[in-house]
């Protein structure tokens, strides 16, 4: 029987010599790192054959890996800094990244709030922090190709621990902002723990220059104890050219709940992957996005809530607003282990269409093995209903502005569950400075 060889892309060939040369230079166990770059060889860059990319091909969007970025020098990164906007007038200790690269002097390390501890990745992967063993909290993370790349090359990010019964009322946000002229990579990963009964609240912003085609891939994981609470809110504001990989894991404790809104305007191609698991009984999870595209750019969120306890409740809602020749992704999977009697989930993805070029690819599913269990799932497609422009511009509304009235209003249903005052302001205002561009 002849053997077969497997063509490798440029951009895998690239990835496979960048990580013979860093393996040994990065803080940590190689061993681990080695187990998680030969999991993504074997599998490749994912393709439209492989099912969970059927509507994402990243093998066809990353043709050249690019190079690690090296940490900035401190005018560099100060520079980068002042063009960064994403929660800039929310009141919050900052954890300020520039390039993937922890910058204490723009950081709030001295400055916490009181309950909660940050570490350095690179200074826990060195010292062999205990904590790094509590990484990928969701099974099936690790299957994902994305994440173990993540893992590979994850050279800097932080651990958070938040103290048991600690009400954390100042939120902390971490602040990733890319700069430079050349295409580079960053891989950065977080992890949250949330000890029992804490609760917190966590900002992400992700930005960068738009003249470049740098490749972002950062990951959070969290671990939330039993009656816990983690509100989180994310933006994706990357450059025009980047390639943005993200990926959110959650395990849930029981009583536990979590908030998580990814709002995306960023990025010529980019997939937000989200995994929760329920661990523990009567868990719940609000998980919205709010995605706005333009010419040229394609936004997939891919979540998979798992419910392995029993009375878990999940609300997840996805509003995506397409202009131009963009491409919207939403693949939702709910799955109810037998466990898992008295189980509520609900899933919905909407669409709104605002050119005849764009489309929209939903793909909801439902795995359920309880029988005791309310679940549902649905997904709509449509444009801008022509009676309600009608009153508004009736009313002496320009057209642009009534239409930017209804988007806001479309999308204002993701945003909602914000709980944080200073975020959902904020992220009103990317909805805001998005429609502003496109008159």
């Amino acid at each position: 029987m002849a053997d077969i060889t497997t063509l490798r892309t440029a951009a895998e060939t690239g990835l496979s010599k960048l990580f013979e040369v860093r393996r040994l230079k990065l803080p940590g166990s190689a061993i681990a790192r080695e187990e998680a770059f030969r999991f993504f060889e074997a599998a490749g860059l994912p393709h439209r054959r492989v099912e969970a990319f059927k509507y994402t091909d990243l093998r066809a969007a990353l043709r050249e890996a690019a190079p690690p970025a090296e940490a900035p020098s401190a005018e560099a990164a100060r520079e980068a800094v002042k063009t960064a906007k994403g929660f800039a007038e929310a009141e919050a200790a900052r954890l300020t990244f520039v390039n993937g690269h922890l910058v204490p002097a723009l950081s709030d390390l001295g400055a916490l709030p009181a309950g909660v501890a940050v570490t350095p990745l690179t200074e826990a992967l060195t010292d062999g922090d205990p904590l790094t063993q509590r990484f990928a909290p969701v099974a099936q993370a690790n299957e994902n190709p994305i994440y173990q790349l993540n893992t590979a090359f994850m050279a800097d990010g932080a651990l958070i621990r938040v103290a048991a019964g600690a009400k954390v009322e100042r939120p902390l946000h971490l602040r990733f902002v890319a700069t430079g002229t050349e295409a580079f990579s960053t891989a950065t990963r977080t992890l949250v723990v949330l000890e029992e009964g804490a609760e917190f609240t966590l900002f992400e912003s992700h930005e960068g220059p738009g003249g470049v085609a740098y490749q972002p891939n950062d990951a959070l994981d969290a671990i939330v104890a039993d009656g816990a609470v983690l509100r989180h809110t994310r933006l994706n504001a990357e450059g025009a050219q980047a390639v943005a990989l993200s990926t959110i894991s959650v395990r849930l404790g029981a009583k536990s709940h979590i908030e998580t809104v990814n709002v995306a305007a960023g990025a010529v191609f980019s997939r937000h992957q989200i995994y929760l698991l329920f661990a523990g009984d009567d868990a719940t999870a609000a998980v919205n996005g709010a995605t706005m595209l333009g010419d040229g750019q394609l936004a997939d969120s891919t979540l998979l809530a798992d419910h392995a306890a029993v009375g878990g409740v999940s609300r997840e809602q996805f509003k995506t607003v397409i202009d131009g020749d963009a491409t919207g992704v939403f693949q939702g999977k709910i799955i109810v282990q037998q466990v898992a009697q008295k189980t509520d989930g609900k899933m919905k993805s909407d669409c709104l269409l605002l050119s005849d070029e764009g489309q929209m690819m939903n793909k909801p599913e439902l795995e359920i093995f309880a029988d005791d269990v309310a679940c549902g799932h649905g997904a709509t497609c449509g444009a801008i209903d022509d009676d309600l422009l009608f009153y508004l511009m009736a009313r002496g509304l320009p057209r642009p502005e009534a239409e930017g009235l209804l988007v806001q209003a479309f999308l204002g249903e993701a945003l909602e569950a914000i709980t944080h005052e200073d975020a959902r302001e904020a992220m009103i205002g990317v909805v805001e400075t998005w429609l502003a561009g496109r008159r």
